[in-house]
């Protein structure tokens, strides 16, 4: 497969959020609400922002979610408050972002390959999807796969495809097994207390009218389509894509008996990026100029860092390594964007 040029997010910051998650303390009966004890020791994120983060102006509406999770699931619960709450699709795997949605990307070991994402609408409607890798590196989505033994819930604060009513919010649970998490995780397994996984959020949300007593998405005369859909996300992505789980939020897993909200970003993560930086370099140098090369300097790459990278490039692959943080083996990137770890077998 030819390997195109990649799109280029912001490179001068690096500033994922993140979230400590608490162990959740007794069981979760869904039912859409999140006004109930078990909610009560998770913090909420954050409000969304745009996609783009502060290059584009604020959300008009807020979105904000909480996180919990025990020995057996992930849970999620998101607030979404919305005058105009309404969905059309009842189809499982239909494309959910066609309606209003709420969505959630998970990317358990961080390599920015073999991730799920997650879509939801106030029908209660689920896409579920895992993806081998991103779509620029050539990674079809997997629809036919499913979340074993999930659970969801919605609960609407107002009436759903009532436009008169007075409408407020909606409101989404979800429960996801780590069984159904563990293909793509570290050793094909749960989480443990102080790890952390890549995680984001994102709230598609469509122009409406009101048309005859029912909600209709607004046209563009000028295209004869809607206009294009907001997408609003916990932890800005810097471009119209959240395809890039290498700016995905941190989620840290936190031990019951664990108070401390300090959070640290780990400096082999800052080491990951400035080898995502030059994947992302090389793969426009080759759509330039026919092949990755060998000579960084050709590439404009600039550090606040200190890395010595290790390239060998030809015209249709590379490969990219630079030490661990603790000196004791490497992080590698290649060109279809893998990036995993190699430790010194002594």
């Amino acid at each position: 497969m030819m390997l195109s040029g990649v799109p280029i997010p912001r490179m001068d910051t690096y500033q994922p959020k993140h979230y400590m998650c608490r162990r959740a303390v007794g069981e979760l009966v869904l039912d859409g609400r999140l006004d109930k004890p078990f909610w009560d020791q998770a913090e909420w994120t954050d409000k969304f922002v745009d996609i783009e983060g502060d290059l584009r102006p604020a959300p008009a509406k807020d979105t904000r979610v909480k996180m919990l999770w025990d020995d057996e699931h992930f849970y999620f619960g998101a607030e979404l408050w919305e005058d105009q709450i309404w969905a059309t699709l009842t189809e499982r795997d239909s494309v959910i972002f066609y309606d209003n949605d709420f969505e959630i990307f998970i990317d358990p070991d961080g390599d920015s390959h073999g991730y799920y994402e997650f879509e939801i609408n106030a029908l209660n409607t689920v896409w579920d999807l895992l993806l081998i890798k991103p779509y620029r590196d050539g990674g079809p989505p997997l629809d036919s796969w499913d979340l074993k033994g999930l659970k969801t819930a919605v609960y609407i604060d107002g009436e759903l495809n009532r436009p008169e009513a007075n409408n407020r919010k909606w409101s989404v649970e979800v429960a996801i097994p780590w069984t159904s998490l563990k293909e793509c995780a570290k050793e094909k397994r749960a989480p443990l207390p102080g790890e952390f996984w890549r995680v984001n959020f994102s709230r598609v949300e469509w122009q409406a009218e009101v048309v005859n007593g029912n909600y209709r998405k607004v046209m563009d005369p000028d295209t004869g389509k809607p206009y294009p859909e907001d997408n609003w996300v916990w932890s800005p992505m810097g471009l119209v894509n959240m395809h890039y789980p290498e700016l995905w939020g941190y989620v840290v897993f936190a031990d019951e008996d664990d108070g401390n909200d300090d959070f640290a970003l780990p400096q082999d993560e800052r080491i990951k990026w400035e080898l995502r930086k030059l994947y992302y370099l090389q793969r426009n140098y080759r759509e330039k100029n026919g092949t990755f090369t060998q000579d960084l300097s050709l590439l404009g790459w600039t550090s606040d860092v200190e890395v010595h990278p290790e390239v060998y490039a030809a015209k249709r692959l590379f490969q990219i390594s630079a030490a661990t943080a603790d000196g004791t083996g490497r992080w590698l990137i290649r060109e279809d964007g893998n990036l995993w770890e190699e430790r010194d077998m002594k």
